[in-house]
C-alpha cells in the first residue's frame, strides 16, 4: 500500500528529498503510521516541528474552531488571532515585535533584509556585510543560502547573494578578525542544528554579544530548530542569558502547522515600514491559532521541567551505550535536542531502526540526530535504546 503512493510521488512530485521508502498516512503523540498499517515511534518530529507530538489535541481543537470561522484574510486589515500571537512572543521573550511569515527560511530572509535596511535608515549604506559560521544552515532559498556556510548546498545555484563572510563556529578570535567597516550584524545559530548539533562553549555567544556591542552591530539568533523548548528552554538564548537583537523562529511554533517569524526590539523593528516587507499567507488566521494553542501548553505549568528531566534521561542512556560501542565518537545535546557522532557513516544505522519500528535521523553522514515530542515517554526511549545499541554492534 506504501507502494502506490510512492510511485505517485516519484511520478508527480519534483525529487528535491532523498525519501525513505515509507509512506506516513497517520500520527499520535509520538507514533505514526504509514499506509500499511505499521507502526513507528518517532525520534525527527518533522524535524523539530511537532515539538508537542502529532495531532495534540489543543492544537486540532484550535484548528478546527478557526477554520470554522475565517481561514484567510490579506494583512491589509488587522487579524486578531496573529495580534493576539504577537503579544504572546513579545511578553515571553527579549522582543517587541514580530513580523510573520510561513517558513525558517523566509524569517531569516527577512532578518538580512532588517539587519540591512536598519543601518540603511541610520544613514550608513555600506553596512551591509553579515559574519555567519561555518556549518552553518539558515535555509535554501537564495538569500538564505548565501548565509549558510555550507559549499554542498550552494553547488549550481552561483552567484550568491553577495555581502556574506563565512568563519568558524565557537571561535571568538575569527569572529572579532572578520569584522570590518562594511560589517552590519552576525548571524548565528546558537546551537547547531543541521551543522552536527554542535554546542557553544558557555562563554561563546556571550563574547559575540560584547563585540556586537563593540562594532554596534546586531546580533541575530536563528532559533528556527532551537526555539520553543526543543533545547529545555522555550528558546536557547535563555541557557546562555544573551539576548539576540533580532530572533528568528519557525519549525515548532505552529504545533505542525506552517508558520515563521522574526522578533526584534522596537528600535530595530522600526526599519519594516509599509512597502519593506511582507507575506500574503504570513500571520494567517489558522496558523496563529494553532501557534497560540501550541505555546499554551509549552509554557504551562512543569512541561519544559519534565522536557528537561526526561532529556537528561535520554541523554544518559545514550552515553550508556555509546560507552559500550567503539563506533561512537561523541554524544552531545541539549533538552530534547541531542546527537551521537560516529567514527563510520550512520545511514545504515538509520534503516536498520526504521525497520524496528523507529525513526531516527543522520545529518552531516555520521551523526544521529535525535529530535523526539518533547513528551516522549522513558519508555518510548528505552525501546529506540535497545534498538540503536543492537543496530551500533553491528556496524562494522
Amino acid at each position: 500500500m506504501n507502494k502506490s503512493i510512492i510511485q505517485l510521488t516519484e511520478k508527480h512530485v519534483a525529487g528535491t528529498y532523498g525519501r525513505y521508502p515509507i509512506a506516513l498516512v497517520k500520527g499520535k503523540g509520538a507514533k505514526v503510521w504509514d499506509k500499511s498499517g505499521k507502526q513507528y515511534i518517532d525520534f525527527v518530529s518533522g524535524l523539530a516541528v511537532d515539538n508537542l507530538g502529532h495531532c495534540h489535541p489543543a492544537v486540532v481543537s484550535a484548528i478546527k474552531k478557526q477554520a470554522e470561522t475565517l481561514i484567510h484574510v490579506s494583512n491589509l486589515y488587522h487579524i486578531e488571532p496573529q495580534s493576539r500571537l504577537a503579544e504572546k512572543l513579545t511578553s515571553l521573550s527579549f522582543a517587541d515585535k514580530v513580523f510573520f511569515c510561513n517558513s525558517g527560511t523566509e524569517a531569516n530572509e527577512g532578518a538580512i533584509k532588517l539587519a540591512r535596511r536598519y543601518f540603511f535608515d541610520k544613514g550608513q549604506k555600506e553596512r551591509t556585510e553579515i559574519i555567519t559560521m561555518n556549518n552553518s544552515f539558515h535555509g535554501r532559498t537564495l538569500g538564505s543560502l548565501s548565509a549558510t556556510a555550507q559549499k554542498k548546498f550552494h553547488a549550481g545555484f552561483k552567484p550568491l547573494l553577495p555581502g556574506f563572510k563565512y568563519i568558524p563556529f565557537n571561535d571568538l578570535p575569527s569572529a572579532r578578525k572578520a569584522i570590518t567597516k562594511k560589517t552590519c550584524a552576525i548571524l548565528v545559530e546558537p546551537m547547531q542544528g543541521e551543522g552536527g548539533v554542535n554546542i557553544p562553549d558557555p562563554s561563546y555567544l556571550k563574547g559575540l554579544k560584547k563585540l556586537c556591542k563593540e562594532h554596534d552591530m546586531l546580533l541575530i539568533f536563528d532559533e528556527v530548530q532551537t526555539g520553543f523548548g526543543r533545547t529545555g528552554k522555550l528558546f536557547a538564548y535563555e541557557l546562555y542569558r544573551v539576548k539576540p537583537d533580532i530572533m528568528t523562529l519557525a519549525k515548532a511554533l505552529g504545533g505542525g502547522v506552517a508558520i515563521g517569524a522574526l522578533a526584534g526590539t522596537d528600535q530595530i523593528m522600526k526599519s519594516f515600514v509599509p512597502g519593506t516587507h511582507a507575506a500574503t499567507f504570513g500571520g494567517n488566521p489558522i496558523a496563529c491559532s494553532a501557534a497560540l494553542a501550541s505555546l499554551k501548553v509549552l509554557t504551562g505549568k512543569n512541561f519544559l521541567d519534565k522536557t528537561n528531566a526526561t532529556g537528561n534521561y535520554f541523554l544518559q542512556r545514550l552515553k550508556e551505550i555509546s560507552k559500550n560501542n567503539p563506533v561512537v565518537r561523541e554524544v552531545r545535546g541539549k533538552g530534547m535536542f541531542l546527537a551521537l557522532e560516529l567514527k563510520k557513516p550512520g545511514g545504515n544505522i538509520v534503516n536498520e531502526c526504521m525497520e524496528r519500528g523507529y525513526l531516527i535521523n543522520c545529518i552531516q553522514q555520521n551523526v544521529l540526530r535525535f529530535l523526539p515530542p518533547l513528551n516522549i515517554s522513558r519508555k518510548d526511549i528505552d525501546g529506540m535504546i535497545a534498538v540503536l545499541s543492537d543496530s551500533l554492534s553491528k556496524l562494522k
